[in-house]
């Protein structure tokens, strides 16, 4: 059911000096119960003079996550960003430390926990989710947050909710197939795994009852030609959606315009800076996404560094929200970027156009930096009766021409590569491979001049 103008939370649909007054208020309000309770951001503001209502954001420090990790280790086990006494925290959780660095432990009151699930309740909305649907959720239930929160927000919706967790692949179909589910939620990564899955056992996935997939935690349900990959298998709507443990559920893909999220400006104040200088950058301009969160004050982040690029641009949408949307959703991770020769390259960027090619079904790329120039390497699995070689050279191509670098790019074996149902990392780096700048076989000549071969094989570090 798509949205209209009548359907959408009042809040949503502010004008902009409403919304401003909003969030102020709110800064106020978690501020005056932070500070005189939670020792991290007492130590971190102290002495600082602001006034939430009328002070610029700037005027607040930044919170990055290596200070986070550090007040954790020297205070363990949950450091002291907690407001309130410890027999008030109901809920544990902790990030998966694919973003780099230590896992890091969230604690949440049942106020933050009740907040967690109203911002899941507007994911689902936007996707039109309804109570009395069946929402699938194809996870092991560990201590991630976004399993728990999405389950009993949809639950809380009048939905009911299968946990998927601890079975195979063709066990998760059968389920989506015998209960006729409606709303899946998985990563990209794992929406392609269970479509590959269906083509090898003959199950018409596109003629299940799946309406939505709601997919999160990799780049790739913003990239055009992952979307309209798992679209095309499945039938049904990706809707796409980012947030962090450590933040919150954080923005959102409306119905009308697809290929970037509404950040929820009623429950986060969302900056974007250049992540060198620190500066704010001009609307529409990239750079990285900050984060203060609004409504969960019992382990608040305050001008937080997501590290994630973004994209973003005000103004109202189609769908009638005045939400900022990031266009393009998350471009890439700050520190995910490489350098290619010269070349800056996001993860995002090799996936969108890898993902174009229709024969390649699965890839992984390497950055080796043990020779004297750094070279990409790629490996893809290519479909059933394709041929390895001439995919290969066809990857390499479309590399040359929309990246402006080389490739190493080879096929390997079907079932090869890694498929995760949680995030999956686009671009490892290597650190013993012997590489051979002068020697490729694999591509045709035009392409051969920019690509390397690599005659041993790496051990990678993440």
């Amino acid at each position: 059911m798509a949205d209209s103008i009548h359907d959408i939370p009042q809040r949503h649909a502010l004008q902009a000096q409403p919304l401003a007054d909003l969030q102020r208020r709110q800064l106020a309000a978690m501020l005056a119960e932070v500070l005189p309770a939670n020792a991290f951001y007492a130590r971190k503001l102290a002495g600082l003079r602001f006034d939430a209502l009328n002070d610029p954001l700037d005027r607040l420090p930044f919170t990055t996550r290596a200070e986070l990790e550090r007040d954790q280790a020297d205070h363990p086990p949950y450091g002291t960003n907690l407001t309130y006494p410890l027999d008030r925290y109901l809920r544990f959780h902790q990030t998966s430390g694919s973003t780099g660095g230590r896992p890091m432990r969230w604690l949440d009151t049942a106020e933050s926990w009740e907040w967690w699930k109203d911002c899941w309740r507007a994911i689902f909305q936007a996707a039109g989710v309804r109570g009395g649907q069946r929402v699938l959720l194809p996870f092991s239930f560990g201590p991630f947050i976004g399993f728990w929160s999405a389950f009993e927000a949809a639950a809380s919706m009048g939905c009911m909710v299968l946990p998927a967790g601890g079975l195979t692949s063709s066990a998760r179909l059968r389920m989506i197939l015998d209960n006729q589910v409606q709303v899946v939620c998985c990563t990209p990564t794992y929406a392609l795994r269970l479509a590959e899955v269906a083509q090898e056992e003959g199950i018409d996935l596109a003629g299940s009852a799946v309406e939505s997939l709601i997919v999160a935690g990799e780049p790739g349900g913003s990239i055009p030609a992952t979307r309209q990959r798992i679209e095309s298998a499945w039938g049904a709507r990706v809707f796409d959606h980012s947030g962090m443990t450590e933040a919150g559920p954080i923005a959102f893909e409306c119905r009308q315009n697809p290929l970037g999220m509404h950040v929820m400006e009623d429950q986060f104040i969302a900056e974007v800076i250049d992540p060198a200088t620190g500066q704010a950058v001009p609307d529409g301009q990239a750079g990285e996404l900050v984060i203060t969160n609004l409504g969960r004050w019992g382990s608040p982040l305050i001008r937080y560094r997501t590290g994630d690029q973004v994209r973003l641009k005000r103004g109202r949408c189609v769908c009638g929200r005045t939400l900022a949307r990031l266009e393009g959703g998350i471009l890439g991770r700050i520190d995910d970027m490489v350098c290619v020769r010269g070349v800056n390259v996001f993860p995002a960027s090799v996936e969108a156009v890898v993902r174009r090619v229709a024969q390649v079904e699965e890839f992984a790329a390497r950055l080796d930096e043990s020779g004297p120039m750094p070279c990409l390497q790629i490996e893809i699995e290519v479909a059933r009766g394709a041929d390895g070689d001439a995919t290969a050279c066809k990857v390499a191509r479309a590399i040359a021409d929309a990246l402006l670098l080389g490739a190493k790019v080879v096929a390997v074996p079907r079932g090869t590569l890694p498929r995760s149902e949680m995030k999956t990392r686009r671009v490892l780096r290597t650190t013993n491979a012997v590489v051979d700048h002068n020697r490729c076989q694999t591509c045709e000549p035009e392409v051969r001049s920019t690509c390397s071969d690599v005659s041993s094989q790496p051990s990678l570090s993440v």
